[in-house]
Parts: structure tokens; C-alpha cells; sequence
């Protein structure tokens, strides 16, 4: 059967959808045929859609979804007006199911789903769960009861139970399902995934809601040969994919040791999402000799206190130690602090960003706000009226919905202002201080400097186009 599939993110920096393309492949595998349309680079997409679906017969629609919002505070811009419209053109011009995928609907696939025409989609992983699906309408099959699917049943929306993919079963990842060379000269990187699901609690993730909570291993020579095959294209800046690349320290270590093992850590460049624990000197290492020249660690806060009520699993020297491994090892360093969650105050915030002074990192991202995602632990306590104040959107469903704590919100940039000065060293999620602003979403700075061919992770490129880096 032949199946379209259609990358609706526009965003630039544009972003290549690996997660498009490795359903392409599984759907190849499972003796389907699947046509991309990319919607990224159109101009006029709705022109672009027209002349696609005109006269081509398909039996699938699949719509990848990336992200629901800007995941910023200060903005608070929606995708899914847009997304909604894509859908009603698609929908006015072919009669197949229309599914939607990728990690923006699986965060919150029935706020999604309210908001535009399709027929469902597909939660979780999408690899075998569509295929499954495309063989399923092909065969004429009753296909409402197949799993990870979310669909429109009588009375309301229905999500079905999910199966997880073991990545040692994927096909191998070609990455030819779109212009990666393309994206790679626009974009300035590619992906690429070692790991799925995570298994942390922290409060306020959507990670395990989207990708489960049990984490999932690829085999090293698989993700070694995907590389190999994105350096044959042109390739040769990539970031992880990943929740945290070193969530399993030991599956870690192994990707490296096969990139080593076939020398790619001298052709390579590339970043990773890292979390302070489990990391250690000899880690870091391993990753430089394989290549890796940046880390992000998510670390969100550097008050103890703070940490505790956030969920994660390390404290302030954790922070520091592993900062000062990464560097050891060459690698540059960026620490994201995500502030202003329950219980955060003008102290912690002192604290905080002492902390990150005494790391001596890189950069520093500040984004203040969370996201209230369904699903978690913060959503669980709103609905309990648990976070009566200092919720801000939702009064519209698609609307992104966030929290900032009412001892700071009032003064909470203002504080920031205070406690860091000039330093350069601290960019921030903020459209209104340009000088500073690492929000990659339309993010002039970012466009212009890959243009003059700078590579490698966002935070990193603002690092070397800064005059005072």
C-alpha cells in the first residue's frame, strides 16, 4: 500500500524529522511503499499540498507533529492552529485515514486530536505500531483495536494500549527518506538516537509520558551504522536524540567504544543531552575520544532543596563534578536551568546561580517557567488544585499552559538580572533580550551564523558567534 507521509514542522532553524524517517523504513520493511512530502521547505505549503495529493492514490495519511509549542514562557506560541489547518487541506484532498504521529502528539495526543480533523494517531512509538496499522487497512481489517492508537470512537476519544518497540528489531536506518544534506547545510546538525523512554521522576518531564518510562537500548552497531551512513551524505555535526545519553552509563560507554572502534571519533563532531548522574571521568573521556565535542546537562536547578522537589536524582556537586569532567575532557559545556517551579524562592535562585558560577561552564541556559505537560506529576497536582496560584494559559485547550512560583513571579527577572550581571556566560529564553535569547524557534542569530557555516548544537554556535566567547 502506498503511504504518505507528511513532515508539517516548519520551524527554523529548520529540524530534520528522524522520527519520519524511521517509520519510512519500517514501513519499507513491512512491504509498504512510503512517499514523503516535507512541508518544511515550502513556501506555499498548501500549494505544495494540492500538487502532491492531486491524482496520487493512497491508502494511509501519516502527519508527523514535533512540537505542540514554543516550550517558552515568554512566548507561548501554539503550532497547532497551523497543524489544524494542514490537516483540513489534506483532508479536502484524499479520502484515506489521516494519523498522526511524532513527540508533540504523543505528549498530549487527545488535546491534539481535539484540535484538528484527523482520524487518530499513534502514541508511543511509531515504528512497528504504524506499520502495524498501514498491513491492518491494507488487508481491509478492522484496524480501531490496533495498539498505541488514539481514535474517535462513539462517545469520545479512545486510547488503546500501547506496545514498545524493542530497538534491536528496527530495520536499519538508511536516513534517505529526506534532504538531510539540505537540513545538514540549513540546519546546521542532524540527529540521531541511541536510547528511548526514561525512567526518572522528575515532576514536570513529558518524556515518559511520550516515550515511555522503561528505558530501551539501541545496539550500538546499529546506531554506528546509522552514522556512517549520514557521513556518507555529508554529515558530520549530530546531537542526540536521546531523554539523557548517559541514563544507562554502561549502554553509553558501549556506543562509544564501536565509534572508536571504527574511527569515527575522528570524523565526527557531535553533542549530547547528558544528565549529572550517572556521569564519571572516565565516561567523559570515552565520549571525546569518540567524537563528542558539547554536553547539555538538564540540570534545571542548583538548589538542593530545589532538586529534591523536582525529582531528580543528583545534588549541586554532582553539577560541578560532572561540568568539570566534561571539560577535562575537552568537551564544551552547557548546564539549562529550567526555574521558577513550586517552592522556588529569591534564596534558592541566589543559590542557583552561584552554583552554576562555580561549575565554570560554558553557557548557561535560563528558562524561566515550566511547561505543565498532561500526564505528569504537575498536571496531577493542578487537577487536585494543588497549584491554585501561579498558573499561567489554558484558558484555550491548545493554549500551553505554565507555572511560575508566586514568591518569584513578580521579580524573578528583575533577580536574575541582579544575581548575574554582565556575564556572558548566561543566555536566556527570552525574545525580549535578543543579545542573549537561545530560543532556537525563528532565532535570527542562529539562521544568519549556519548561513556563514557555523555547525554543531544551538547553544554552541551562539557560544562561538558571541564577539566576547
Amino acid at each position: 500500500m502506498r503511504v504518505a507521509l507528511v513532515n508539517t514542522n516548519r520551524i527554523q532553524p529548520p529540524i530534520a524529522p528522524i522520527g519520519l524517517e524511521y517509520v519510512a523504513e519500517a514501513l519499507q520493511a513491512a512491504g509498504h511503499e512510503p512517499v514523503v512530502l516535507d512541508l518544511c521547505w515550502e513556501e506555499d505549503w498548501r500549494a505544495a499540498v494540492a500538487s502532491f495529493f492531486g491524482g496520487s492514490d493512497f491508502g494511509l495519511v501519516g502527519l508527523t507533529l514535533r512540537n505542540t509549542d514554543d516550550c517558552a514562557f515568554t512566548g507561548r506560541h501554539s503550532f497547532l492552529g497551523e497543524f489544524a489547518e494542514m490537516v483540513e487541506a489534506i483532508k479536502a484532498q484524499t479520502q484515506a485515514p489521516m494519523i498522526v504521529g511524532g513527540a508533540g502528539f504523543s505528549t498530549m495526543p487527545e488535546v491534539v486530536l481535539a484540535q484538528c480533523g484527523a482520524d487518530g494517531g499513534i502514541w508511543g512509538d511509531g515504528e512497528c505500531a504504524f506499520a502495524d496499522l498501514a498491513g491492518r487497512i491494507a488487508s481491509g481489517r478492522e484496524w480501531h483495536d490496533a495498539p498505541n492508537l488514539v481514535w474517535r470512537a462513539e462517545g469520545g476519544l479512545r486510547r488503546n494500549p500501547p506496545r514498545w518497540a524493542d530497538l534491536a528489531d528496527l530495520p536499519p536506518m538508511s536516513r534517505s527518506w529526506v534532504d538531510n544534506r539540505r537540513y545538514f547545510a540549513e540546519g546546521g546538525q542532524l540527529g540521531f538516537e541511541t536510547t528511548r523512554g526514561c525512567d526518572r521522576g522528575c515532576v514536570y518531564c513529558a518524556d515518559p509520558v511520550a516515550k515511555g518510562r522503561q528505558v530501551r537500548t539501541r545496539p550500538p552497531e546499529a546506531v554506528a551504522n546509522e552514522l556512517e551512513r549520514l557521513l556518507m551524505q555529508g554529515v558530520d555535526h549530530l546531537h542526540t536524540c536521546d531523554s539523557e545519553f548517559n541514563v544507562c552509563a554502561a549502554h553509553a560507554a558501549a556506543v562509544c567504544q564501536e565509534m572508536v572502534s571504527r574511527g569515527l571519533g575522528e570524523k565526527l563532531r557531535w553533542y549530547a543531552y547528558c544528565s549529572p548522574v550517572p556521569f564519571s571521568a572516565e565516561l567523559a573521556q570515552l565520549m571525546g575520544r569518540a567524537g563528542c565535542v558539547g554536553i547539555n546537562f538538564g540540570v534545571d536547578n542548583g538548589d538542593a532543596e530545589m532538586l529534591g522537589r523536582l525529582g531528580r536524582g543528583f545534588g549541586p556537586q554532582d553539577i560541578v563534578e560532572a561540568s568539570r569532567h566534561s571539560r577535562k575532557a575537552g568537551m564544551a559545556v552547557m548546564l539549562d536551568l529550567l526555574l521558577g517551579s513550586p517552592g522556588e524562592t529569591p534564596g534558592s535562585l541566589a543559590r542557583t546561580i552561584e552554583v552554576m558560577k562555580r561549575a565554570e561552564p560554558d553557557r548557561v541556559g535560563v528558562a524561566v517557567g515550566v511547561r505543565i505537560y498532561p500526564g505528569t506529576e504537575l498536571a496531577e497536582r493542578r487537577s487536585k488544585g494543588e497549584l491554585r496560584e501561579g498558573v499561567t494559559g489554558g484558558g484555550d485547550p491548545a493554549e500551553p499552559v505554565f507555572f511560575v512560583a508566586p514568591q518569584v513571579s513578580q521579580t524573578i527577572f528583575w533577580l536574575l538580572d541582579e544575581l548575574i550581571g554582565d556575564d556572558p556566560r548566561f543566555l536566556f529564553f527570552d525574545p525580549n533580550r535578543p543579545d542573549r535569547n537561545y530560543n532556537y524557534n525563528a532565532n535570527k542569530v542562529l539562521v544568519e551564523a549556519i548561513k556563514r557555516g557555523y555547525r554543531g548544537a544551538y547553544w554552541d554556535i551562539l557560544r562561538r558567534v558571541a564577539p566576547d566567547a
